[in-house]
């Protein structure tokens, strides 16, 4: 008798420990795959380079960045890809570049679209390794961890502006908060007005008011236009020639924004693949007029839209 209550007692117990594991993942945002790319150094302990990894990986997955509660198939698949070209071991000094990609899938279909995705040229940082990466939005200290914690709200308020109209803004005013913060760290890509791709730029334009047709034109392209596309192709391709619309009036609104060029830049294969051969004729030269105004450097792509 003794020896059977035992046993349930523990399948009581490790069945406790495994639901409270499974709330604790729920949690969590991020699935984020990270890679540490360190070819262009040579005459070092690589074995840094492979903690790195590790530890962004572990903090842009394993932390709880919001309130909101996700299920494990529901975490925001993203990237990030480090490209590292300097490393000084005595000062724990790293530079590089980041290449980083959101991505959301599409109802009903196997299909999985980008969100968001550019190169951040100014990833430069001091690590050492082993070191805890700790965070707080309110006492930045570590320009590593800041900006990580500003991709990291980044990801989530871009990919929940595709879910709700403007349904990211508040976790998109932490990202925005911390790049406030960010202004008095002597790395460079926080201040305002050095480079029209930088983290400030990008989070400034993307909360400008002047801008908010571009953030309608995420929901209405993704939710609206990809998302019924399964069930009806011409329904969703005439809310994605809508969103479009919305994506001219953001560029109008304020043509030295780069964020619009931006999304034609990761969105031009998907974009010629949706319009090509598909449509009305009126249809395809609206958006082709568009997306060449926008984004004239890729124009030989632009021109399959009307074909």
């Amino acid at each position: 008798m003794f020896r059977t209550n035992k046993y349930f007692l523990h399948l009581f117990l490790f069945f406790f420990s495994f639901l409270e594991s499974a709330l604790t993942v729920e949690a969590q945002e991020l699935n984020c795959t990270v890679k540490v790319i360190h070819s262009q150094i040579q005459g070092t302990n690589t074995s840094v380079f492979k903690t790195l990894e590790t530890a962004i990986s572990e903090f842009m997955n394993n932390r709880s960045w919001t309130d909101l509660q996700y299920q494990k198939a529901e975490r925001i698949d993203c990237s990030m890809n480090i490209t590292l070209r300097k490393y000084n071991e005595s000062s724990n000094t790293f530079e590089g570049e980041l290449l980083f990609q959101v991505s959301r899938p599409v109802y009903n279909s196997a299909y999985t679209t980008t969100v968001f995705s550019m190169r951040d040229g100014n990833f430069v940082f001091t690590y050492k390794e082993y070191d805890n990466l700790e965070f707080n939005v309110n006492n930045l200290d570590n320009n590593l961890t800041a900006m990580l914690g500003y991709y990291a709200y980044l990801f989530i308020g871009m990919d929940l502006d595709t879910f709700s109209p403007l349904g990211g803004t508040e976790v998109l005013r932490v990202a925005e908060s911390i790049v406030n913060s960010a202004q008095t760290m002597g790395e460079p890509g926080w201040k305002a007005f050095d480079d029209s791709k930088n983290r400030h730029a990008i989070i400034n334009d993307y909360l400008e008011t002047s801008l908010e047709p571009l953030r309608q034109m995420q929901y209405k392209y993704h939710r609206g236009g990809l998302d019924e596309m399964a069930q009806n192709a011409d329904r969703g391709r005439a809310a994605i020639s809508e969103a479009m619309e919305m994506l001219k009036e953001a560029h109008s609104n304020k043509p030295l924004s780069m964020l619009p060029q931006i999304f034609t830049d990761f969105k031009r294969d998907e974009i010629v693949s949706i319009y090509s051969g598909h449509g009305t004729e009126k249809e395809r030269k609206a958006v082709y007029d568009i997306v060449s105004d926008i984004n004239a450097a890729q124009n030989n792509y632009w021109t399959k839209i009307t074909k």
